[in-house]
C-alpha cells in the first residue's frame, strides 16, 4: 500500500511539473536581483524554488530556522536580514505589536483571491495587513496501536500510570504548559498564576511516565515502534501514518491547538516587490499544489489545492480534517512579558528531568 502511494505521488508530481515547465512565462518579472527567505527547514519543495527562479528571475537565497524564538532572535539582532520570512500565528502577533513587519500590497498578490476564506483577517492579523497564511494544521495525539491497544482520546491519557515507560513528551515550552493546562481544564494560552502553577505541578508528576521528552527525534520513534504514545503536530502525523499503519492519529476530547504558519516581509526588507511576487506565486493553485504533496500532510490555504491533490491526501482526517465537528480548537496568542513565567516553569521542569 504505501509503495502504491508513493508511486502515485511520485506520478502526479512528474505530470504536474511536465506542465508547468511547458508553460514557463513569457513575460519578464517586474521584479529583480536577490530574494532572501527565512523559513523552517524541510517545510517548501525545492523544486518551486528552482521553478520560481526560472520564471521570475529572481534568485532565492533560502535560510532556515528551527523555533519561532530563533527566528525572532535573529529578526531583532538584523533586522533588514531577510525579505520574507514564515512565522507562526502567536510569533507573527509579537511581530506586529513589536512594528517589525511591513503592511503588504495585496495588489501585487493578485492569487489571494483564491485563500479559504475563513483563514483571512485572524486573530494575530484581524485587519489582515500583514500577511498571507503558508500552511494550517492541529497538534494531537499519535497512538501505536500495537503497543498501547486501548481507547485513547484524551490528554489525561499522557498522565496514565498505565503507560509508563510508553510516552513520548514534546519537548517544547509552550506546547507541554499548553497540554498540561488543557488537559486541566484550562486555556492554552493562561496567564493564571494558580493555573500555570497546577500545570507546571502536573508535568513535575508526569515526569517519571514519560519515556523520553523530544521533537523531531519522536518521528522516528513512534514509526519504529519505540513507544506507544506521542505529541505530534498534522503535518508529520500523515507521513508517519504512511510509514507504519499501526500509528493513529487523535484529536483530543478536550480539545487542542490549531496554528497557522503565514508568509510576512520585515520592514526593513531590501526587496519587498520580489517577496510580494513570490508570495503571489506560491498562492498558484499548481505550484501549491505540488508544495503540498511534498510538504505531505500539511494543509494548504489554496482552496483548489484540494481538487488538484491525490485523493489519498485529501481524503484524510489528519490533513483536511472536518473542523466543524473537531473538539474546541485554540491557537496560540502572543504571551508579551508574560512569556517570563512561561520560561521560569519550563526552567522547573526541565530541572527535574535531570
Amino acid at each position: 500500500m504505501k509503495v502504491n502511494k508513493i508511486i502515485t505521488l511520485n506520478i502526479f508530481l512528474l505530470l504536474i511539473i511536465v506542465f508547468l515547465t511547458s508553460c514557463k512565462k513569457n513575460n519578464q518579472s517586474d521584479s529583480s536581483g536577490v530574494l532572501n527567505v527565512y523559513n523552517a527547514g524541510s517545510y517548501i519543495d525545492p523544486i518551486t524554488l528552482k521553478m520560481f527562479e526560472r520564471d521570475s528571475g529572481i534568485k532565492v537565497i533560502y535560510d532556515t530556522f528551527n523555533s519561532n524564538e530563533d527566528l525572532y532572535v535573529k529578526l531583532v539582532q538584523k533586522d533588514d536580514a531577510y525579505d520574507l520570512i514564515c512565522p507562526s500565528d502567536y510569533m507573527i502577533e509579537r511581530l506586529i505589536k513589536e512594528d517589525r513587519l511591513a503592511k503588504i500590497d495585496y495588489k501585487n498578490i493578485p492569487n489571494m483571491k483564491g485563500v479559504e476564506k475563513s483563514l483571512l483577517n485572524p486573530a494575530y492579523d484581524k485587519e489582515n495587513l500583514y500577511t498571507v497564511p503558508y500552511f494550517w494544521g492541529t497538534m494531537g495525539i499519535i497512538q501505536n496501536t500495537s503497543i498501547i491497544k486501548d481507547k485513547i482520546d484524551s490528554w489525561s491519557d499522557f498522565w496514565n500510570p498505565k503507560y509508563k515507560g510508553k510516552i513520548i513528551m514534546y519537548n517544547s515550552q509552550r506546547d507541554s504548559i499548553a497540554i498540561a493546562l488543557k488537559y486541566l481544564g484550562y486555556s492554552m494560552n493562561s496567564k493564571n498564576l494558580k493555573e500555570l502553577e497546577a500545570a507546571k505541578e502536573a508535568l513535575i508528576k508526569q515526569k517519571p511516565l514519560v519515556y523520553a521528552y523530544l521533537t523531531d527525534d519522536a518521528r522516528d520513534m513512534m514509526v519504529q515502534g519505540e513507544a506507544g504514545l506521542c505529541v505530534m503536530y498534522s503535518g508529520d502525523a500523515l507521513l508517519m501514518m504512511n510509514q507504519n499503519p499501526d500509528l493513529k492519529y487523535i484529536f483530543p476530547k478536550e480539545g487542542t491547538n490549531i496554528w497557522t504558519d503565514a508568509w510576512c516581509i520585515p520592514k526593513k526588507a531590501h526587496n519587498k516587490k520580489a517577496a510580494e511576487e513570490f508570495i503571489n506565486y506560491m498562492l498558484k493553485p499548481e505550484i501549491a499544489s505540488i508544495n503540498a504533496a511534498w510538504c505531505e500532510g500539511y494543509t494548504s490555504p489554496v482552496a483548489e489545492v484540494k481538487n488538484l491533490l491525490p485523493k489519498e491526501i485529501t481524503d484524510s482526517y489528519v490533513a483536511y480534517p472536518d473542523i466543524k465537528n473537531l473538539p474546541p480548537l485554540e491557537a496560540y496568542t502572543d504571551l508579551g512579558d508574560f512569556v517570563k513565567v512561561y520560561d521560569n516553569i519550563w526552567t522547573e521542569v526541565i530541572a527535574t528531568m535531570k
